[in-house]
């Protein structure tokens, strides 16, 4: 038992208390969804279509999931943190100073890395969690974690070729 689990009597937990990995689980998902809108708005800047089309579907798609996820740990009594964590707080200082390509490049690959960890903590919460409501809405929310994890690597590449035929296209000095 965690050591936080609330004791009916001595070594007998209370009932209806949802367990360590649930309560994990729900503060994990809550920061990361929280901070994938903040990055969708602040992508929106970009002059890229792909990259703008995408953030606004990370906007639309994980302000629907944190709502719900809100409300189920409103039902399960579990406290969400309040805006972003120390590593999003650093992920989003770091976007905030680049523009343009560069941009575009940090802002996808970020998502990229963000989303395989989502995919991670959604399986984890599937396999380990108690709560059939949680489990529920993990294995519902696992299909499009997915698909906006080959969205962002399908734009990355895309970002990587452009690249490639700007800098093959450039005139060189000799």
């Amino acid at each position: 038992m965690a050591p936080d689990t609330q004791m009916k009597a001595p070594g007998q937990p209370a009932p209806h208390q949802t367990n360590y990995q649930d309560r994990l689980f729900t503060q994990l998902a809550a920061a990361g969804g929280a901070a994938e809108v903040e990055f969708g708005k602040l992508a929106k800047k970009s002059g890229n279509s792909a990259v703008t089309a995408f953030a606004g579907r990370m906007v639309d798609n994980h302000s629907a999931a944190n709502a719900r996820l809100k409300s189920l740990a409103e039902t399960n009594k579990i406290p969400l943190p309040e805006g972003l964590d120390e590593e999003h707080e650093r992920k989003r200082t770091e976007l905030e100073k680049l523009d343009g390509a560069k941009f575009d490049l940090a802002y996808i690959s970020g998502q990229i890395t963000d989303h395989q960890k989502t995919v991670q903590l959604l399986e984890w919460e599937i396999g380990s969690g108690q709560d059939a409501d949680l489990q529920h809405f993990a294995s519902e929310t696992l299909p499009t974690v997915l698909e906006h994890l080959q969205l962002a690597r399908d734009i990355k590449a895309d970002l990587a070729s452009q690249a490639i035929a700007g800098a093959t296209s450039a005139p060189t000095k000799k």
